[in-house]
């Protein structure tokens, strides 16, 4: 079968892996679309590291084909998002709702593939750029039929990622004032997130003036080209501001414009080596810097909550989708989302 693997030098799109039978507690996925996003590219410029050779991809929606023992909430023919919180269930924080913060869910990467008898390592637990993926039963969240699969690729990380950011860890709320700085895949989930918690005012800013018209469509009520106007508009600052980039110097940024009690959150993936340097003193008037993995979210259920925002028309999907490319096409699909060109694009195994 067709994937995308990077052998810790080169990436390149393969005909001939393998993937093995569920064994108990997994499903075998027949993945339909995958997004691209920079964590993928991240592993093969270093900024993420991980073993190699790896079957890369996390964000994708297929069907699943079949179902280990024990395999009870899906079924052959179901349509699935995947997570990739390969979280155990039974810990002391997933019992408290974080599946995020499962220990057994991180840094444990394992090789359901082959490729001439050679194990290739499954990146975030997911490698949506196969054309079947094995997952634990939990990554496989079911969802409507009616939803096109390049969309529902995307709540597997983006929308996961960039509205749970705002509903489960900054808990948004009404008439509250939010800045998003970096208004790609993640920043433009985060827009319409803080536009579904009734947000007042929502700055978006972005080097790019192109990006203003999608930054808008999302829920911006403002755009600009650089964060130093958004006092212009914030006078005070902002209640919120989310990082997207990953840039060091922005996440001074960030806490420079919070007003008394904002917060600021940090999404954006630098080098795990990167620092960053603020005032401390700033953060006295009970400011608060945030952390935020894969938006302190539960997929089981917050999947299904966003799939019914979509069918309501309160959360776009099919407009995150800015271009689809056959997996053949990754490269071109690399070159443009490096260059900025999408704000999502999806890859399909026809």
């Amino acid at each position: 079968m067709r994937g995308v693997v990077y052998d810790g030098k080169h990436v390149q799109v393969v005909d001939d892996l393998e993937v093995r039978d569920p064994g108990p507690g997994e499903v075998l996925v027949r993945v339909g679309a995958a997004g691209l996003c920079h964590s993928d590219l991240s592993v093969i410029d270093g900024t993420i590291p991980f073993p190699a050779p790896v079957v890369l991809g996390h964000e994708g929606a297929g069907v699943v084909d079949a179902v280990g023992p024990g395999v009870t909430h899906v079924a052959p023919g179901d349509h699935v998002a995947l997570s990739t919180l390969a979280n155990c269930g039974a810990c002391a924080d997933c019992d408290r709702g974080r599946p995020t913060m499962c220990r057994k869910a991180i840094g444990m990467p394992k090789q359901p593939f082959s490729r001439g008898g050679t194990p290739l390592f499954q990146f975030a637990s997911n490698s949506s750029f196969a054309e079947r993926t094995l997952v634990k039963a939990v990554q496989a969240v079911k969802i409507p039929r009616d939803i096109p699969l390049t969309s529902a690729a995307l709540m597997g990380c983006g929308v996961l990622t960039g509205v749970g950011a705002v509903l489960n860890r900054a808990k948004v709320d009404r008439g509250e004032t939010v800045v998003v700085i970096g208004t790609g895949g993640i920043g433009l989930n985060v827009l319409q997130g803080a536009r579904i918690a009734g947000a007042l005012t929502i700055v978006a800013v972005d080097t790019n003036p192109a990006k203003e018209e999608a930054a808008r469509r999302f829920g911006a009520t403002h755009f600009m080209t650089s964060a130093d106007s958004v006092r212009d508009i914030l006078p005070t600052g902002a209640d919120h501001v989310f990082e997207c980039v990953g840039h060091t110097g922005l996440v001074r940024t960030a806490i420079d414009l919070l007003d008394r009690h904002g917060q600021a959150i940090l999404l954006g993936m630098t080098a795990p080596t990167a620092e960053a340097s603020f005032a401390p003193a700033a953060m006295f008037l009970d400011k608060s810097i945030l952390g935020c993995r894969y938006g302190s979210s539960r997929p089981q259920k917050d999947i299904a909550l966003y799939a019914e925002l979509y069918r309501e028309g309160r959360l776009l999907l099919d407009e995150l989708v800015t271009t689809t490319y056959p997996v053949e096409e990754f490269a071109k699909a690399a070159e443009d989302a490096e260059q900025g060109r999408v704000a999502r694009g999806v890859l399909t195994f026809q």
